[in-house]
């Protein structure tokens, strides 16, 4: 049995179309639910990509890892390699600038002569930008300059080395800085 609609203006034919068979289908019942499943189904994809992505991003999960094994045979365990110590040396070719950080007069001088002393070649000798630093630090650029810089610390009591770029523009291979707690 058709049903019936309210008469509406598709209901009137003009004379000069001959259409026959123009009719109106009911919507099928629950389009509108499938409409709202592949929605929802959309966004769950989409969320769990974004949380698989982000996990990989940030490196929560690794592709290049051993598998866990289920075997119950505990994985083997890589020792650590011991990290070489850098020996401390006296390197003559290297110069030695020598910045004076605090208000003492001529230390930097003072410091200078106990360098070449100990066999060091010494290039600027001048006062700091600063002169109210605490601690005296010899910096070096290159890390292959490393146990030589151990070696400037060793001749002055209570220093510490730093890697730096900082004077790397002044020509020396390493830079003392004098701090107040210089003691020598």
């Amino acid at each position: 049995m058709a049903e019936k609609y309210p008469r509406d203006r598709f209901d009137d034919i003009p004379d000069g179309l001959q259409r026959v068979g123009a009719h109106r289908a009911p919507p099928p019942k629950g389009r509108r639910w499938i409409a709202v499943g592949w929605a929802a189904l959309a966004v769950v994809v989409l969320v769990g990509a974004g949380i698989f992505g982000l996990t990989l991003v940030s490196g929560s999960i690794s592709f290049h890892g051993t598998p866990n094994s289920s075997s119950g045979t505990p994985t083997p365990t890589s020792t650590p390699t011991p990290t070489p110590t850098i020996v401390p040396t006296v390197d003559s070719s290297l110069s030695v600038n020598v910045l004076n950080g605090t208000t003492t007069a001529n230390l930097a001088t003072d410091v200078g002569n106990k360098l070449t002393a100990a066999s060091w070649k010494i290039g600027a000798v001048a006062n700091a930008d600063k002169q109210d630093l605490t601690q005296t630090i010899v910096y070096y650029s290159d890390p292959k300059n490393q146990a030589a810089a151990l070696g400037v610390a060793q001749s002055l009591p209570g220093a510490v080395i730093e890697e730096s770029q900082a004077f790397a523009d002044t020509g020396a291979d390493l830079t003392v800085v004098i701090g107040s707690d210089y003691s020598g």
